[in-house]
């Protein structure tokens, strides 16, 4: 599932292609596309027919664009989603669901979805900050994110540091690949207890978190197939930086040991036995 970079990837491109333009149509192609937009499709495309994007921004992995209305567009890619600009005469999409005209007659805007995990909706005078994601706490790339109100709420909690970096309430963005190569860096496993956690041990995690992310942002993202890609349709080579998410039987870049696989929440954690070993008691 596409993480921050990839999805600030993705907002960065379509700030650049369709701040300050008028939709002219919209075109559903598929219910499930607007499914959280629960009025409907006639509803969805009255809201937006006529109105100006003002701005492309993002909270976590969900984007949003601000409209001249005071209303916004959200949008959240799933497993598969894709935005993508393109010229009004290249070929549709085989999982094209939504098209956006705009009234310049410029290049238009296409949801494309082969999984229909994702989608968009219209959040009704959420220009500001759709209430529909104001749960989602800031992500550490935000200039307006606390390091120590995070440093203290995380250690308050009695959980494994993995789960807390995951927990979009508490940092939003950081997913299964981030986490690992940030608790790669810091040479902790993610089954250590965030309430044992010394204060600067957390602060140094968040710094390396800071610093994947915004890594992968200028490597344009991590892409493992091509159901990542940018608004161009390219895809990001982040992957070849890793250093612990995907390795598993792989020397570790520091050390040499063997990268290892473990089972987390039906997901994979990736770790060096030697650089991050695991807590020898876990209490639950």
């Amino acid at each position: 599932m596409p993480e921050l970079p990839e999805v600030e990837t993705v907002r960065q491109g379509l700030a650049k292609w369709v701040t300050g333009r008028t939709i002219g149509t919209v075109e559903v192609h598929h219910p499930r596309a607007i499914r959280r937009h629960l009025t409907g499709d006639a509803h969805f495309i009255a809201l937006l027919t006529g109105r100006t994007i003002t701005d492309v921004s993002r909270r976590g992995k969900y984007l949003w664009f601000p409209l001249d209305s005071g209303d916004a567009i959200i949008g959240h890619l799933g497993m598969s989603g894709q935005l993508l600009m393109q010229p009004a005469e290249a070929e549709d999409e085989k999982h094209l669901r939504i098209r956006f005209t705009f009234t310049d007659g410029g290049p238009e805007l296409r949801f494309v979805d082969q999984r229909t995990f994702g989608g968009l909706s219209v959040s009704e005078d959420g220009a500001e900050l759709p209430h529909e994601i104001a749960h989602i706490a800031r992500d550490p790339m935000d200039p307006f994110f606390d390091d120590e109100a995070f440093v203290e709420r995380l250690r308050a909690k009695h959980t494994e540091i993995k789960r807390a970096i995951l927990d979009q309430t508490l940092i939003s963005g950081v997913g299964n690949i981030y986490a690992d190569e940030a608790l790669w860096r810091a040479q902790l496993h993610g089954a250590r207890l965030t309430d044992q956690l010394t204060r600067p041990a957390v602060r140094r995690l968040l710094a390396h978190i800071r610093d994947v992310l915004g890594e992968a942002i200028v490597a344009g993202g991590t892409s493992f197939d091509e159901l990542y890609v940018n608004v161009n349709g390219e895809s990001g080579y982040f992957d070849r930086s890793l250093n612990a998410y995907g390795r598993e039987g792989e020397p570790c870049h520091r050390c040499g040991t063997v990268i290892r696989r473990e089972q987390f929440m039906n997901r994979s954690s990736f770790t060096c036995p030697r650089c991050q070993p695991r807590p020898r008691t876990i209490r639950h």
